[in-house]
């Protein structure tokens, strides 16, 4: 069987949830100090300069530590604090976020001690699917990988303070090289978990996700998926779903009623089109799994979010 080449399937992932990033500008404090933020959408990222902090999500028993060159992502929205004490009363951000320039940082008790760098990311399309299997917070510890975030965060933040054109798009490359370095030195660093991104970093899986991912329109069995992998169908079957958590064919069809949220919503094609497009036969057998998947048949689905 031949599998035309296509993006990876991470990359298939984020191409479809169009990240833009905005520098919220960052922290440079002194004394004792600490910030609560909100519950937040999107992906809120900190790469910390100078000094130390000690950050807690909302509902974690335990603080972590970040230092000097540390970089940390969170991706799931919870509140949570960031200071160089947690026990003492916090700071609204609200008090100052509307009074400072974009990519400028929050001046507190002087400055000096602690300085960090920070931001987020929006995400345009049905972020569940990536989102979901992460945990609270995705702390980069690996060396290469830092110096990399670093970096990418140290041009956003210039691109806030002295805008030029094409400032928007390289934010935006920049942002989805933020969320992939992360996402790689995550994989290597934990090396477990159940969800399609971690089966990825099995050969034989990734194999089988880049087909349907390279052609979701392909009326694929478990049989030419196994194939594809070099499995045999049980085997294949089994640890695809120990692996991705959900069976190869539903794997398949969320997939591509992910495809089909974004053509309806960004492209605007019409439903028979889509639905032919993505290997259905009849626009009611399509609608009848894109209600299953997303909740909501195909053309009410485009007015709610139109």
């Amino acid at each position: 069987m031949i599998v035309q080449a296509s993006m990876d399937p991470l990359s298939d992932v984020l191409a479809l949830l169009k990240l833009r990033s905005y520098i919220s500008g960052g922290i440079d404090a002194a004394g004792d100090w600490c910030i609560a933020f909100q519950a937040h959408e999107g992906i809120k990222f900190q790469a910390i300069v100078r000094g130390s902090c000690l950050a807690q999500m909302d509902g974690s028993a335990e603080p972590f530590v970040a230092q000097a060159g540390d970089c940390f992502l969170l991706p799931r929205g919870r509140p949570f604090r960031i200071g160089s004490r947690l026990d003492i009363t916090p700071i609204d951000p609200a008090m100052f976020m509307a009074k400072k320039k974009p990519g400028e940082p929050v001046l507190l008790n002087g400055g000096g001690e602690f300085l960090s760098l920070g931001g987020y990311c929006d995400m345009v399309g049905d972020a569940s699917i990536l989102l979901s299997m992460l945990p609270p917070v995705l702390h980069v510890r690996d060396e290469p990988a830092k110096a990399a975030l670093r970096i990418c965060i140290e041009h956003m933040s210039e691109e806030a303070r002295d805008p030029q054109p094409g400032g928007f798009l390289i934010t935006q490359q920049l942002a989805q090289i933020l969320l992939v370095r992360t996402l790689r030195a995550h994989l290597q660093e934990t090396g477990t978990g159940v969800g399609w991104l971690f089966a990825l970093a099995d050969r034989q899986l990734a194999a089988a996700i880049a087909a349907m991912h390279a052609e979701p329109a392909q009326p694929w069995t478990v049989e030419q998926l196994a194939r594809v992998a070099g499995m045999s169908r049980t085997a294949f079957a089994l640890r695809f779903k120990s692996k991705v958590g959900q069976p190869p064919m539903e794997y398949l069809t969320r997939w591509r009623m992910l495809l089909a949220d974004d053509r309806l919503r960004n492209a605007r094609e019409p439903v028979s089109a889509v639905a032919l497009s993505l290997g259905y036969t009849s626009e009611s057998a399509f609608s009848t799994a894109f209600k299953r998947v997303m909740g909501t048949a195909p053309r009410r689905h485009v007015r709610r979010v139109g």
